[in-house]
Formats: C-alpha cells, sequence, structure tokens
C-alpha cells in the first residue's frame, strides 16, 4: 500500500512539473506569450486533487478532533503568506488569502461558515463589514455639519488585505484506521485570522478569524493555485498539497474535551509557555495512541 502510495504521488508531481514548470517561458516569442500553455499543457491541467478514501466508521478505532493555529511569522509558513504586494509579480502567484478570498467573490468557493462547526452560513455581504471599513474622520463631520457635503480627502478606507493576515486557524481530525492500523490526519476547516478592521493601526490588536471554510469545498481551488517553492521553482507546490501533507508548522490551541471544548488559554492563563508545553502534550498523547498499540 505504501509503494502504491509513493507511485501515485510520483505521478502527480511529474504532472504538476510537466503543467507548470516552464509556463511557455522558455518558447515565449514576446512577453505576452509567458504564461500561455499549449492544448498539450492545458490537457495535463485538468487534473483534480487525489481524492480522499472513504473511510468506514467502523474502522476508526480512535479519533481527536484538533484546533491548531498556524502563525505566518515563522520561516516555514512564509509560502502560506506571501506574496502580500502583487503589483509587481505575475499573476500566477498569490497569498492563501487571495486565492481563497478570490474563489469565493468568483463563486468557486460557494460556501463559508460564522465558526469551525459550519452551523451557521455566510455570504460575501455578510462579511463585508469585517473585510472593509469606511469611516468619516472629525474634520469630515466638521465638514458636513457646517456645508452639508465630505471630500474624499476626509473619507477613510480602510481593507483587509494579505498584508494583515497574522495567522491560519485549522481544524482537523487525528484517527485511527484500524484496517490500515495507521494514525492518519483529515483536514476539516480552514480560516484566514487578522486583526478587527477597526483596530489595524493599533499596538497589539485583537485576532479573530474572519470567515471559516470547509476544507473539502475548496480542495480544487487549492489545488489550481501554487505557492513558491524555494527550493526549486520549476515544481511548485500546491496549496492543497502544502496543508494535506502538514508542511507548515502548528501548535493546537484547542482540542475537544468535555468543558464545551475549551481553549489551552482558558485553562492555562496568563503563561505562554505552559501553553506552548499543553500542547506539545496534547500532541503526544495522540501520537502515543499509535506507539501503544505496538506495545506488547
Amino acid at each position: 500500500m505504501t509503494y502504491k502510495r509513493f507511485l501515485l504521488t510520483l505521478c502527480c508531481i511529474m504532472v504538476a512539473s510537466a503543467s507548470f514548470a516552464q509556463m511557455n517561458i522558455l518558447n515565449a516569442k514576446s512577453p505576452e506569450e509567458i504564461g500561455q500553455r499549449t492544448s498539450a499543457q492545458i490537457a495535463l491541467d485538468s487534473d483534480r486533487p487525489l481524492e480522499y478514501g472513504y473511510v468506514d466508521d467502523r474502522d476508526v478505532l480512535f479519533s481527536k478532533m484538533v484546533w491548531e493555529k498556524i502563525v505566518l511569522d515563522e520561516r516555514v509558513n512564509f509560502p502560506l503568506y506571501y506574496p502580500v504586494d502583487t503589483n509587481n509579480i505575475g499573476s500566477n502567484r498569490r497569498s492563501l488569502y487571495d486565492v481563497l478570498l478570490r474563489s469565493i467573490k468568483e463563486g468557486k468557493i460557494k460556501n463559508i461558515y460564522d465558526d469551525s462547526y459550519f452551523t451557521t452560513k455566510r455570504t460575501l455581504g455578510d462579511i463585508q463589514d469585517a473585510l472593509a471599513l469606511v469611516d468619516t474622520t472629525d474634520v469630515g463631520y466638521e465638514q458636513y455639519n457646517a456645508e452639508g457635503t465630505v471630500d474624499e480627502q476626509y473619507i477613510r478606507r480602510q481593507e483587509i488585505s494579505s498584508y494583515d493576515i497574522s495567522e491560519y486557524w485549522i481544524k482537523g481530525l487525528w484517527y485511527f484506521d484500524k484496517r490500515q492500523s495507521e494514525l492518519k490526519y483529515r483536514l476539516l476547516g480552514i480560516a484566514p485570522v487578522a486583526p478587527d478592521v477597526n483596530f489595524l493601526d493599533a499596538e497589539t490588536p485583537e485576532l479573530i478569524p474572519l470567515f471559516w471554510i470547509f476544507f473539502p469545498d475548496a480542495r480544487q481551488v487549492l489545488h489550481e493555485a501554487k505557492a513558491f517553492n524555494s527550493n526549486n521553482s520549476a515544481v511548485p507546490f500546491s496549496f492543497d498539497l502544502i496543508l494535506n501533507s502538514r508542511r507548515f508548522n502548528g501548535y493546537i490551541f484547542k482540542e475537544e474535551n468535555v468543558f464545551g471544548d475549551r481553549e489551552v488559554k482558558e485553562y492555562i492563563a496568563d503563561n505562554a509557555l505552559m501553553q506552548l508545553l499543553e500542547s506539545d502534550r496534547i500532541k503526544e498523547n495522540i501520537r502515543n495512541f499509535e506507539l501503544d498499540m505496538w506495545s506488547y
């Protein structure tokens, strides 16, 4: 089974390499032709993300739902954050937030949710207040009271951009598949996290999730979007591959528990070191289940 997975992964990499490595840059006769693919390349590009295998509930011997934070200040997480300035870069390179937001606007991601339990659906119009701010300055109010109009220079506009995204929160399930005797992970949800748009200029703004996406709904979009590969730019990684293969660093800030899925910071307050140690303890408990299966 492991050998088959290796061959399948190798084939996917070869297809991605053939489809995206050159992007016609070596055959272009003018700058306008760069990025234009041939019919053969387009045919190769019609692949889909590797589908999840069916898992019967009876085969799940153990499971634990966890929520993790992916902090974008860490170097290993940079492919999810950059590029934040797209004015002087090709259209094929975008940050994960830009990919998600553009797909929501274009209707490729049809459902967004208010929380990680996916109970309340939201629309793009519902989240506009969390993404953009239009306000009038004090001078503008004075002008309006005196003249009844406000000049454009006295209207303050702010919008959440890729630059403002500080973290991603993900929700996933660790489970032990007794049929394959293996501990596995399934990513279920992802949320971009940024300061409140009203307090972007604050020194230590409170971070809030802007919206939640059920990850399987976004897999095709994230498969088509490519992140920069610093080791080999001829073979970029898809965001779907990065997230599913866990090519990032995150730490657990919440697990499902009897106390209403309370967060770690709720029972370990004002001590960042102990919170990280608690996160590691939760992770080790999950890993130890698989190890204990083979202890005699």
